[in-house]
């Protein structure tokens, strides 16, 4: 038999490539928030003081997902809009965080 589809067959691989490569980088977006959120939420409600070590750590988790929701913006993966109000809302948490403080 004639290689007949050869180009959609070609596409398809190509499709399904690319699927898995934002699924994976989706997925790494919402494990570094969902990272960022657990430190953020670290300690419960009734603790407001906090080390300097932690706000550090929840600091470095904060660039670390601020990082990833750039690139994965760049790529074309998630929307300009939807990184921005991520950012925005990630870090708003963690300004709350250090005023407390």
């Amino acid at each position: 038999m004639a290689k007949k589809f050869s180009s959609a067959q070609k596409r398809h691989r190509q499709s399904e490539e690319r699927r898995l490569r934002n699924k994976a980088v989706k997925s790494s977006v919402r494990t570094s928030a969902k990272k960022f959120v657990a430190l953020a939420h670290k300690g419960g409600h009734g603790s407001s003081e906090r080390s300097a070590a932690e706000i550090t750590e929840t600091q470095a988790a904060l660039a670390d997902m601020i990082k990833k929701i750039d690139t994965a913006a760049q790529k074309g993966i998630i929307k300009k809009n939807t990184a921005a109000r991520k950012k925005s809302r990630m870090q708003r948490l963690f300004n709350s965080i250090k005023a407390v403080q």
